[in-house]
């Protein structure tokens, strides 16, 4: 946006506010929300009361992202662990089988 609003004349006002809307995703948002209103087959008697309940709905609660953050923190951690333990099983095994190996070929 530019610095001095008061300079700016109306229809550069509007253009940037459009710009903002967009870069924003809110057009993307009240588009998506219009269309849903749009298609539904039987339209609600309170247009705005519709809007307003499928915009709450189409924005993520700040709690749900913090807590999948820390889901996906979680989890990410138990697979460096499980990671590390198939590692190690994995070589333990290689060694068992070279030592039964080494055992069956001296015994033979």
């Amino acid at each position: 946006l530019q610095t001095n609003p008061s300079t700016m004349s109306i229809d550069t006002k509007k253009e940037e506010f459009r710009k903002y809307l967009e870069k924003t995703g809110v057009v993307d948002s009240l588009t998506k929300v219009l269309v849903g209103l749009y298609e539904e087959p039987e339209k609600p008697n309170d247009a705005l009361e519709y809007l307003q309940q499928h915009m709450k709905a189409s924005a993520p609660d700040t709690a749900d992202v913090e807590t999948l953050k820390q889901e996906n923190a979680d989890l990410k951690q138990k697979n460096e662990e499980m990671s590390a333990a198939l590692e190690e099983a994995t070589k333990r095994i290689t060694e068992l089988e070279s030592a039964t190996a080494d055992a069956a070929a001296a015994s033979e």
